[in-house]
């Protein structure tokens, strides 16, 4: 098992010094890119999980009561609890502020999924940049020693390939997960429209 994965690690550390510094930003964009996924892909699962039906939330509107958290944790119940947090008793008042809350939950649905496209769209064209210095260090070695040396060839030749290859692997399954939560966070914008027009009854 240790020899194993001594090997993968080998294996790993060869891939990338092969595909020279390009490769270390590719990594990097991967790294974050993921990250912010997973952390979009765990909020909009605790959204979608436990919610509570518009006539519960209207129920809690009117009583002032607040939603068990250990019962109810998705985008309802969260519009409902950042309502009554701010709600005035004033009816005009609290019909903005239910405005407001609606908006701002909206707009932090957004969150990082325009970072998420930008990083993902990004690796390719380091990927296509580490093609063009892997064909730069061919020509130069070319350039100085001819076709005779081919291990340096190699060298280049691999760079660009590796680069290229590393930046597709980063950007297709980040676009499609770019494309994937914007469905998402669209399919509770929508929930949210609709409970927020149900709600403004209930002030």
């Amino acid at each position: 098992m240790i020899l194993q994965l001594r090997e993968v690690y080998l294996q790993a550390e060869g891939y990338v010094l092969g595909g020279g510094v390009v490769i270390v930003p590719i990594i990097l964009i991967s790294v974050v890119m993921w990250t912010l996924i997973l952390n979009r892909v765990l909020f909009f699962r605790r959204l979608h999980r436990k919610n509570m039906s518009r006539v519960e939330a209207g129920q809690c509107i009117r009583t002032g009561r607040e939603p068990d958290l250990d019962q109810y944790r998705g985008i309802t119940s969260l519009l409902v609890r950042r309502f009554l947090r701010k709600k005035t008793g004033n009816r005009a008042v609290d019909r903005h502020i239910l405005d407001e809350t609606v908006m701002h939950t909206v707009s932090s649905l957004d969150n990082y999924l325009a970072v998420i496209q930008v990083l993902a769209g990004m690796a390719p064209l380091l990927g296509l940049l580490g093609t063009v210095t892997g064909m730069i260090t061919t020509f130069n070695v070319i350039a100085g020693y001819g076709t005779g040396n081919a291990r340096a060839m190699a060298g280049g030749i691999s760079e660009a390939l590796i680069t290229t290859q590393s930046g597709l692997l980063v950007a297709i399954p980040g676009l499609y997960m770019a494309g994937f939560l914007k469905k998402r966070a669209e399919n509770l914008k929508q929930r949210l429209a609709s409970v927020g027009l149900y709600l403004l009854n209930h002030i």
